[in-house]
């Protein structure tokens, strides 16, 4: 029996994401997934995205698209649309808030989610906000529509990893600015009413830099499609596997590629990372100046089915990151039967468990050595690999997260109408 043959029926869900990239990104892959899941126990779905927009997983599933000016689009970042383009007032807001540095899109997006959601709010029992937390978030309730949300993790840490790397003082000002949104996310986090996060360092984390009540917060993790990611027999001798946005500090590349430079001059290895870097960015002149040449290759814009054997195919899996609220590639490198590497950073040690082999985010000499380590042992591959496919096995699975996520719905839903009831006695 599915969630929506319990009593309360069938729900009616606008799911809100102001970007939803489909492969690279943890909230394109939480959307996607969570939009099956939830279609598939019965509810109707209806997405509400800017660009890029999503891949979805079923036909019943409906997309509205809620297009920005696109002013960061990979092939043209940055761009000065044509007169023609702007629509409307919010277009102009946009367009002059990224010419002075900022990053528009959550602000915009909500206020444009806002307008269509008043046009249509009788078309939906339920609004999901996925970690959009715009100023027009705050209308939502206004029109009778209960709003849940989820952090995966406030981008204040982006901001303060950032912040450290910038170099010089306009550097340093010029994160600052961009990272201005995080302010509005922060007051509107205090205000938006119920919020799902994925791990208990995530909600330290949103408790202690968005200073949301801690009342507020339910911890939901994530889950993996183990019908993509799954062992798929054999492997690519020294093949290192990483999926990591490759031009964020926060993500650590640039450790795993000092790491993999010295482990090269001994051992034969290559490291592949799902990721497109930018044109003469700090990670492709970083590759340069490490000599790598053939020792290193970024992938993007693959199809699930490859990924999922690129994940399979390798030795070992590495998740460098600084910092991670969750790490929807770590479980996805676990659900692969690949012995995983990741640092001892956010929840990246509450998710892994001791089913992964830890290192101190940054320290490119321990990684070099646990990498070696890994590379020379073929048993301790076979223990650390099979260590993880058990953990996710146990513990991630899509279905239950939407049956929980369907939980909290039913009570934001009890919650306005209780409110509503209030104000009519």
């Amino acid at each position: 029996m599915g969630e929506a043959d319990e009593p309360g029926g069938p729900l009616r869900v606008a799911l809100l994401s102001y970007r939803s990239k489909p492969h690279c990104g943890g909230q394109g892959v939480y959307l996607r997934h969570l939009s099956r899941e939830l279609v598939d126990l019965g509810h109707t779905v209806e997405v509400f995205s800017g660009q890029p927009y999503p891949e979805l997983d079923r036909d019943e599933i409906e997309l509205t698209k809620l297009p920005s000016l696109d002013l960061y689009r990979d092939e043209d970042p940055f761009r000065t649309p044509a007169l023609g383009e702007f629509r409307d007032w919010v277009d102009v807001l946009e367009f002059a808030h990224m010419r002075t540095g900022g990053f528009p899109e959550p602000l915009t997006f909500s206020i444009r989610a806002l307008r269509e959601l008043r046009r249509r709010r009788r078309d939906f029992d339920v609004v999901h906000d996925n970690q959009v937390l715009g100023v027009g978030n705050l209308g939502i309730p206004k029109l009778g529509l209960p709003l849940v949300t989820s952090i995966h993790h406030p981008i204040s840490v982006d901001r303060r990893i950032e912040l450290e790397a910038a170099q010089g003082v306009r550097q340093k000002f010029g994160k600052r600015r961009w990272y201005g949104f995080v302010t509005m996310q922060s007051q509107v986090s205090r205000r938006i009413g119920p919020v799902l996060t994925v791990s208990e360092s995530s909600k330290v984390d949103i408790v202690k830099d968005f200073k949301v009540d801690p009342r507020d917060i339910e911890i939901l993790p994530l889950g993996v499609d183990t019908r993509v990611f799954h062992p798929r027999g054999e492997r690519v001798p020294g093949r290192i596997v990483a999926m990591a946005s490759a031009d964020a500090p926060i993500k650590g590349v640039d450790v795993l590629l000092r790491a993999v430079a010295k482990l090269a001059t001994e051992r034969d290895v290559h490291v592949v990372v799902v990721s497109r870097p930018q044109k003469d960015g700090p990670t492709a002149k970083l590759v340069r100046d490490l000599a790598l040449g053939d020792r290193v290759q970024f992938v993007s814009g693959i199809s699930d089915g490859e990924l999922g054997e690129l994940l399979a195919s390798a030795e070992i899996a590495v998740v460098p990151s600084r910092y991670e609220g969750f790490s929807l590639p770590a479980v996805e490198h676990m659900a692969s039967g690949t012995p995983l590497v990741a640092s001892r950073a956010g929840a990246l040690p509450e998710v892994v468990g001791d089913a992964a082999v830890l290192v101190e985010p940054g320290d490119v000499e321990e990684l070099a050595a646990t990498l070696r380590g890994l590379h020379d042992s073929a048993d301790e591959r076979a223990r650390v690999g099979a260590s993880g496919l058990a953990r996710v096995q146990e513990r991630f699975a899509w279905p239950a997260v939407a049956q929980a996520t369907v939980r909290h719905y039913r009570e934001a839903v009890a919650q306005q109408n209780y409110l509503r009831l209030a104000r009519r006695g």
